[in-house]
């Protein structure tokens, strides 16, 4: 990494991800998406974001021969034993509609607790943001936000759970917000101050 990065390959297929990575890479690097080579998704086994994170990455470097920035992240919601984790993305099943992932939420929340609406159910998201070149992870970064889970979603900005997540400090949720708020706060934008160096 001690070259200048000019080419990086960001391994997500998630559109709403690839376009705040996108965002917060500086604009002399030429970026590359998994849809320009069509690349599946690898199999996600680990058991940390971060183990995922860099499953990914490697993966993706390996297809492309190029650097790869991957990232894993997801909600963590303390009453429900900091579920849905690692599994944020699979909750909202194969065709990734969140509205069924945020029902789940809704559903799993009733089930502890039937006035949940009223209390403060806290929850962060969390982000690893992992950077490999072929088989060598080169560096593993971790940021976070903390806040609460709304009781209603709200919001048609965003992606995934930002229309349930109030983060600290704010009255409304990611799903609320303007692009632009919402990236200089969340938990990508966080990761991403660590890992900036590399870049």
């Amino acid at each position: 990494m001690k070259k200048k990065l000019k080419k990086l390959l960001i391994g997500t297929n998630n559109k709403g991800k690839l376009r705040e990575i996108r965002n917060l890479i500086p604009k002399n690097i030429q970026i590359f998406s998994t849809s320009d080579f069509k690349l599946k998704s690898p199999k996600e086994n680990g058991k940390t974001f971060e183990q995922n994170s860099i499953i990914k990455s490697k993966y993706f470097s390996k297809k492309t021969n190029l650097i790869c920035l991957a990232d894993d992240s997801g909600l963590e919601i303390d009453v429900l034993d900091k579920k849905p984790g690692i599994y944020s993305a699979r909750w909202a099943g194969k065709g990734k509609d969140f509205n069924i992932a945020i029902n789940k939420v809704f559903r799993k929340l009733d089930d502890k607790d039937k006035n949940w609406r009223k209390k403060n159910i806290r929850a962060r998201f969390i982000c690893a943001l992992s950077i490999s070149y072929l088989n060598k992870n080169l560096v593993s970064v971790t940021g976070k936000v903390e806040g609460r889970i709304s009781d209603k979603a709200r919001g048609k900005n965003g992606f995934g759970y930002d229309p349930i997540f109030i983060p600290k400090n704010e009255n409304k949720t990611f799903g609320q917000m303007t692009f632009l708020k919402k990236y200089k706060m969340d938990h990508r934008f966080n990761a991403f101050k660590k890992i900036k160096k590399f870049l």
